[in-house]
């Protein structure tokens, strides 16, 4: 079972604008920057319409490192990034990457494409019993309405499968209904690229379509490369039990402190397949060159007004 779009598929969701590193749009209609906060935000994603979001499906202390899901009460920075398209609430999983502005958030490409997408909000720690525990960080919009995402032109120019070695998206969030930014609040994972395929202990975190908390797994990651010339490539794979829809833009820890409960992201859940065709093993785009030249384009569109 692919991690993909359950209701507008993935065709709609590859509609996004031309130019260099594009945004994906904040709904079909163009909104004005100020008209998203985060009392907007809190007052439009309800604990009720939180619940009934359908996951982007997949085609504490850290568990025993032997490939075994174990739901837990999750760790503030990682949360669920809930978005609406066409007529439907979604989520995916998403996590605070530290930056100079304290508000990035990192999730699969997948997950946040698409002209429709709108009213896009990340909730840490989300769980069903407690649903904002740290409040709610608007994705922030830009003069023109837009959502402020960052994603590789390429991944919309070449598709969900051969461009799944870019499966990674950056977005600018908006401060809490007190005014804070969201690494002030929650902390921040550091982001690694140019490290290695495998790993002898990654910590996997992302929130299952039906589960009422997150899910939490320690394993190691080995290379994975494509034999399948519609998904050319190599990625990160990890077995761990139990990560189906929803799951897709839940990091890849290593290095956990269980001090700061932040660690090194060195992947995302999606890429090859969105992420797996199976809930028992993910993968992940390797964390190279372009995903850090992506997060310098994040950072520099990030500081413009």
């Amino acid at each position: 079972m692919r991690r993909t779009l359950t209701v507008a598929a993935m065709t709609a969701a590859l509609l996004v604008p031309a130019g260099p590193l594009p945004l994906a749009e904040a709904g079909n209609a163009p909104l004005p920057a100020t008209r998203w906060s985060a009392r907007e935000a809190e007052s439009f994603w309800t604990p009720d319409r939180m619940a009934s979001a359908v996951p982007v499906t997949r085609g504490g202390a850290p568990a025993a490192g032997d490939g075994t899901g174990q739901d837990f009460d999750g760790i503030p920075v990682v949360g669920r990034m809930f978005v609406m398209k066409g007529g439907g609430a979604y989520f995916c999983t998403a996590s605070v990457v530290s930056s100079p502005g304290r508000d990035l958030v990192l999730s699969a490409a997948h997950c946040l494409l698409g002209t429709d997408a709108r009213q896009v909000a990340f909730v840490p720690q989300y769980t069903a019993g407690n649903p904002q525990p740290y409040g709610m960080f608007p994705i922030l919009r830009d003069t023109r309405g837009r959502s402020k995402v960052w994603i590789d032109p390429r991944y919309r120019q070449l598709g969900a499968d051969k461009g799944a070695t870019l499966d990674v998206a950056f977005a600018q969030v908006g401060p809490d209904a007190d005014g804070f930014p969201v690494e002030d609040v929650v902390g921040g994972n550091r982001l690694v690229t140019g490290a290695a395929y495998a790993h002898r202990k990654v910590s996997l975190i992302g929130y299952p379509a039906s589960a009422a908390r997150p899910r939490l797994c320690v394993n190691r990651t080995t290379k994975f490369t494509s034999a399948d010339p519609r998904i050319p490539g190599s990625f990160l794979r990890i077995d761990c039990t139990g990560y189906p829809g929803g799951t897709s833009g839940g990091p890849f820890l290593t290095g956990y402190d269980e001090r700061t409960e932040t660690g090194d992201v060195v992947g995302v859940i999606g890429g090859w397949k969105t992420g797996g065709d199976t809930s028992d093993t993910s993968y992940s785009s390797y964390f190279g060159a372009d995903i850090r030249k992506l997060y310098e384009t994040a950072l520099a569109g990030a500081r413009v007004a």
